[in-house]
């Protein structure tokens, strides 16, 4: 014969019941939060220029504080390849050789976070915003003296690039 519920048992498993769906839904806010915050150390500056023009002055602006264009990947650029037009969007790659020395001899495992990235996406105004995380942010998870310094050297590298990019009247914001 199958158990019955009395309504006792019923009344205690309500309270729980309630207790495990709140503690879900803050979770699920906890979650949605971070994930509109961003990563530590992100930056995004709102620019006055179109997508391709930004993209062209941050690749000037790599080369003009001596840092290099590794790669560049675009999903819009692949997209217009196959006849589909989406906004434009390209994550820019930079580093330099010298860097990756130093990087690599003080911390293997962050090689994975070579090249650096920068971000430049169209946005509804029809203008672009260029994204990045700071190399202290990036290197920050390794606790590794000797690549916090490194990080801390490339950090001014990185801000002048994207001023730079950016140009006058750009909105710069801290993300996280």
């Amino acid at each position: 014969m199958p158990d019955r519920v009395t309504s006792s048992k019923r009344h205690h498993a309500i309270p729980r019941l309630r207790a495990l769906l709140i503690g879900l839904l803050l979770t699920t806010a906890a979650f949605s939060a971070q994930a509109a915050m961003g990563y530590p150390g992100t930056h995004t500056d709102t620019t006055r220029y179109r997508y391709p023009v930004l993209l062209q002055r941050l690749i000037a602006a790599v080369k003009a504080h001596h840092m290099v264009v590794v790669a560049q990947a675009s999903a819009s650029h692949g997209a217009a390849a196959r006849g589909i037009k989406i906004p434009g969007n390209a994550v820019v790659m930079v580093f330099r050789n010298d860097f990756a020395v130093t990087m690599l001899k003080d911390s293997v495992a962050a090689g994975i976070e070579a090249p650096l990235r920068i971000y430049v996406t169209a946005n509804r105004h029809g203008t672009a915003d260029l994204t990045y995380r700071t190399p202290s942010a990036v290197f920050a998870p390794y606790h590794n003296p000797a690549l916090n310094r490194l990080a801390r050297t490339l950090d001014p590298i990185f801000a002048a690039i994207v001023r730079q990019a950016a140009g006058p009247g750009a909105k710069p914001s801290h993300l996280s």
